[in-house]
């Protein structure tokens, strides 16, 4: 009889049945089954379960778990939501494929802020026909908040179309043709030249509304922000007095601390926002369901749960 691996996920996930047909697929020799169609006597023989955003009472019904698999890069929702159950280990999915995705869009966005696209869209709303004077990519700037794996490649991407670019991260990294930056003097020498900021942190205690008004306060008037990593990374009261104040030209906001985004929210309506769905990096459910197959059967070959989150950092 092959081995039951539960997949437990929010009742609003979408696709469900897509991902277990795919991971099924990636794992053939296993059983991926929704924890809800388990009886609890096989509930009690699963150590691992694949998870997306679950209830974490769901997961109080595997008395015998010892770790899962998101399916998700972002996991800071589940360590909370888990803070009573410590002896759950949390691994995320680390997809190259979601980097290049992330990289795809990190490299996009910053075009159109380039190439003064929500300008010129605002003058052709008006009927006005006017063009405004280049600046060549060299000469500008952009830095980003995180240089993990998405910031790494997005960072190097960058590079690649012609831009200056800059990088700040909790530890001092060394990426070939990008300056490097750590700590708080490194950060405020980073924002000193900053024409685009781009946040890619993963949200933790730490990072939470890291991008503050005094965060704000030092950028370049005119500059501006793009947010791919969470809502709660910047201060959103500090952001639309930075907007309102035209100290920041523009920003795109890709990530909120409510989603969907409430209609009434201030976001929809300010000119010099660029509201996204969640869309910037879209998990791809066949690299994914590889990757997590992977881990997976290593476990069950060793005995040893693959890298897992640090709760004390959280990621």
């Amino acid at each position: 009889m092959k081995k039951v691996i539960p997949f437990v996920c929010d009742v609003n996930c979408s696709g469900i049945q897509e991902w277990i047909s795919v991971l099924q697929k990636a794992m053939p020799e296993l059983q991926i089954i929704l924890l809800d169609e388990l009886d609890e006597a096989t509930r009690a023989t699963c150590d691992v379960a694949i998870v997306a955003n679950p209830n974490p009472n769901d997961l109080k019904k595997l008395i015998n778990l010892k770790w899962v698999h998101s399916v998700w890069a972002g996991v800071e929702r589940l360590v909370n939501d888990l803070h009573d159950q410590h002896e759950i280990k949390v691994v995320r999915l680390v997809d190259p494929q979601l980097s290049k995705t992330m990289a795809e869009a990190v490299l996009a966005w910053t075009l159109y802020l380039h190439r003064d696209m929500p300008r010129y869209a605002k003058q052709q709303r008006n009927k006005i026909w006017l063009d405004h004077d280049y600046i060549p990519a060299e000469e500008k700037t952009i830095s980003i908040l995180g240089l993990g794996a998405l910031g790494t490649l997005s960072a190097k991407k960058l590079r690649t179309a012609g831009f200056n670019v800059s990088g700040w991260s909790r530890t001092l990294k060394s990426i070939p043709e990008i300056t490097c930056y750590a700590g708080e003097q490194g950060l405020s020498e980073m924002l000193e030249t900053t024409n685009i900021l781009i946040c890619l942190l993963p949200l933790t205690p730490q990072t939470k509304e890291i991008v503050s008004h005094h965060l704000l306060k030092k950028l370049p008037k005119n500059s501006s922000i793009i947010n791919f990593s969470r809502g709660s990374i910047i201060d959103d009261i500090a952001l639309r007095e930075a907007l309102d104040q035209r100290h920041l030209a523009h920003a795109v906001l890709d990530v909120f601390d409510q989603e969907p985004l409430p209609s009434n929210s201030w976001h929809w309506s300010h000119e010099h926002v660029t509201v996204l769905p969640h869309i910037s990096a879209p998990t791809n459910r066949k690299t994914a369901s590889i990757i997590v197959a992977h881990n997976i059967q290593k476990y069950r070959d060793t005995g040893i749960i693959p890298s897992f989150v640090n709760r004390e950092i959280g990621y």
